[in-house]
């Protein structure tokens, strides 16, 4: 399926349920930065993906797998780098509530459960999700990397800082010494 028709209606959906084949390539992450331009990752990534839906009443089962590389950047020395990604997810929708309800307290069976509007299921927001819940907290491109220097930002991974071991005349350096 091609990932700019991500529009399911719940209707349609047949008993034995949907089986989708995504590829999520550079048009799609293009796309994505345009919407939302504060993403977390670097560049285009390269996805594919399979997703299969069921429909059990007004709910609907979606499960799927993500397999691919993201370019993100390294959280220590600000380069850019290929993360390999695999991922499978399961997804339980309902129906979204009614409008004007009272605030009420979630039980944590209604934590795995998430909601559609009207006659369509959105997945290009699901998948976006997913993407996003496939990231690292902190990218590194290598457990050993050494980051990028505090003072002159030279990229330790590549070369060797030049600046000189003299002690900070700030007011502060003293805490560097305090042991605890």
């Amino acid at each position: 399926m091609h990932p700019a028709n991500l529009q399911i209606n719940v209707a349609r959906l047949r008993e034995e349920g949907l089986d989708l084949r995504l590829s999520l390539a550079e048009d799609w992450f293009a796309r994505w930065q345009e919407d939302d331009p504060d993403l977390e990752f670097s560049g285009p990534g390269h996805l594919v993906g399979e997703v299969h839906l069921e429909r059990h009443g007004h709910d609907i089962l979606v499960r799927g797998h993500l397999e691919g590389t993201l370019q993100v950047i390294c959280s220590r020395c600000l380069v850019s780098f290929s993360h390999p990604v695999a991922a499978d997810f399961d997804l339980l929708l309902a129906p979204a509530p009614t409008s004007g309800r009272e605030e009420e307290e979630l039980s944590r069976a209604d934590l795995d459960v998430d909601y559609y509007t009207g006659e369509v299921v959105n997945l290009e927001s699901i998948l976006r999700e997913q993407v996003l819940l496939t990231l690292p907290l902190k990218p590194l491109c290598s457990e050993t990397c050494r980051g990028i220097c505090p003072r002159c930002g030279a990229d330790l991974n590549r070369e060797t800082c030049q600046c000189s071991e003299k002690e900070s005349d700030s007011p502060l350096a003293i805490l560097k010494n305090i042991k605890l």
